[in-house]
């Protein structure tokens, strides 16, 4: 077990981990972020992501998950006093048991795997990093193959996003890039190699319902701005565009609930068609 390093006051390291809370431009040239909770520290590990520091609770007694934790992995361990954690921890009563120092993965769309089953999503530039990690951890739970996020865009790595995705962040790649291009050169190859992916946007005065589409194709799902919906780049690059019927007084839903009504469609209609015929 490596030496373990004590953290008692607001000293320059504390300092650079929280500042990794609310500076984006530092968690980018750090190359790092802050993970906290049993599920998601416990997937970061299981995917294989990798685990820098791991930072606990100096002064109580830890729980036999966070004992083995710091037993069988490799990283540098620091104590903590309890009220330096609960800063790093943003809760205002009790520190977390632990916290991670994760490194991020490179922003490359190799990560995401397209073969004859493909269901991705594309966000274009969220503001809301709530809606990022709503929708990494809807895109888990319906069978998707990842999440790229395009644009002047919230931050997948910010603590509101990675607390959203309740550890899927870790399980499905999420990818930013800044352009179009990038998505339509990487899309082309893939078509290329016999991947027929249809590019299909979210509208209110999309061609059809949702229900009418066939989402058991290759299909890359794009969801729009929570406030302008998707850009005209992106509307012009769609395939196809799919609305989602409603009823009463709401005119539209908000982002990552109509990311997540969707993707529920095309997960239904997967397992319908996989089914054998009676």
């Amino acid at each position: 077990m490596p030496a373990v390093q004590r953290i008692t006051s607001r000293n320059a390291r504390f300092q650079q981990w929280q500042a990794l809370l609310t500076n984006r431009n530092k968690r980018q040239r750090a190359g790092e972020f802050l993970v906290q909770g049993v599920r998601p520290i416990s997937l970061a590990v299981e995917h294989g992501w990798p685990v820098r520091t791991l930072i606990f609770d100096g002064q109580r007694t830890l729980s036999r998950w966070a004992t083995e934790l710091l037993g069988a992995v490799r990283a540098e361990q620091v104590a903590m006093a309890s009220d330096l954690l609960a800063d790093l921890g943003e809760k205002n009563e009790s520190a977390p048991e632990i916290i991670a120092v994760i490194g991020m993965p490179a922003d490359d769309l190799d990560r995401i795997r397209v073969d004859d089953d493909f269901l991705g999503v594309l966000f274009d530039r969220p503001t809301s990093p709530g809606n990022i990690g709503s929708i990494i951890r809807s895109a888990d739970a319906f069978g998707a193959d990842g999440l790229i996020v395009a644009g002047h865009a919230a931050d997948v790595y910010d603590s509101k996003s990675v607390r959203a995705s309740t550890g899927s962040l870790f399980a499905l790649p999420a990818v930013r890039v800044p352009s179009p291009r990038e998505v339509t050169d990487w899309l082309d190859v893939r078509r290329s190699a016999g991947r027929p992916v249809v590019m299909v946007g979210t509208d209110e005065h999309g061609e059809c319902d949702v229900f009418d589409f066939d989402f058991t194709q290759p299909v890359l799902l794009l969801i729009g701005n929570e406030t302008s919906g998707l850009s005209s780049g992106w509307r012009e690059l769609c395939d196809h565009t799919v609305s989602i019927p409603m009823s009463g007084a709401a005119s539209s839903l908000n982002a990552a609930n109509a990311g997540t009504a969707v993707l529920y469609e095309a997960s239904r209609q997967r397992i319908a068609a996989a089914r054998p015929s009676p």
